[in-house]
This record gives C-alpha cells, structure tokens and sequence, in this order.
C-alpha cells in the first residue's frame, strides 16, 4: 500500500476502534477516538521510514520490529496504540498488496505477501484499504469482546480461567 491508503487505514480503524472500546457513541467515544488517532497513524507510518535508509520492506517490515512495539507499553507505559498501527500496515502490505514483505528480515531476506494484493498505484488500492480495514476491524472486536481488553492489557474472564488452569 501507498502512505494515504496506510493514513486512511489508521484513520478509519481510530474511529472504528474507538466505538468498539466506548460504544456509547457519546463524548466517551470521541475522546477514545481522539485517543487513537495519533498513536494508529503514527504505527501505520512508522514502517514506511525504511523508505530513507535501509531496504524499504524488509529493515522496518519484520517481527523484530513489531516485538519491540509490542513491548514497548510494558516497560515504559506508553505508546499503548501504536503496535496496532505497526500491525495493520503489515497486514496491509501483505495482504493488499502484490509485493508483500520480509517478515523475518534479517534472518530471511524472502519477501512474503498474497496475491490477491493490488500494486501501490492502483486505482482500486483504496477500496482494498478500506476493506482490509474492515477485517481488522472485525479481529480487533473479536479480540476486545473475547481475549483481552485493549485498553488495559487484561484477559477476558475466560481466557484468565483458562490460563489460571495452565500448569506452570
């Protein structure tokens, strides 16, 4: 994907989100989404600054890259959102577009993708976008109404009976 359709995406997925965290559709709702918006776009983004130095998909295109945003909130408490932004425009990049990326860069150099993608230039790359997004959309509820809650971090009350019966 190109950056518009990986701003679009946060953009949409920010105001998507922010109804799955505060579905109210009250002054909550707006704050949550105000919330988001900065964190998502700045993950959706981040990968692409590979583009200036580096080897574009492959040195900010890989799940090195994506542990330490996921890591990140759990040692310094903030930048909680931006992994999400990191996530779907990986998922964009492999899922809508041809070209795919080095996931396991720089063990692999293999760029891995799908080809139902679409180029960067495409007149349809939006509607992909948009699509991809509302799939993401659909996992990121999932997951809020039934493993986690992703504003806190906590698991759902089946998931903790379930890990609580895990032997250690």
């Amino acid at each position: 994907m190109n950056k518009k359709g990986h701003v679009l995406n946060a953009i949409l997925l920010a105001i998507g989100l922010g109804y799955v965290l505060q579905p109210s559709g009250d002054v909550e709702t707006f704050v949550t989404i105000a919330e988001l918006f900065v964190p998502l776009v700045l993950g959706a983004l981040f990968p692409d600054v590979d583009t200036a130095f580096g080897k574009h998909r492959k040195t900010l295109h890989n799940l090195p890259v994506l542990a330490v945003f996921l890591a990140y909130p759990l040692y310094f408490g903030n930048l909680r959102f931006v992994w999400i932004g990191v996530v779907t425009h990986y998922v964009l990049d492999v899922v809508g577009s041809r070209r795919g990326i080095a996931l396991f860069y720089p063990l692999l150099k293999t760029e891995y993708g799908l080809p139902i993608g679409v180029t960067t230039s495409s007149k349809h790359a939006d509607a992909v976008t948009v699509v991809i997004t509302l799939a993401e959309l659909a996992v990121l509820a999932v997951v809020q109404f039934f493993v986690v809650d992703l504003s806190t971090g906590t698991p759902r009350e089946q998931v903790a009976a379930l890990l609580a019966g895990l032997p250690i």
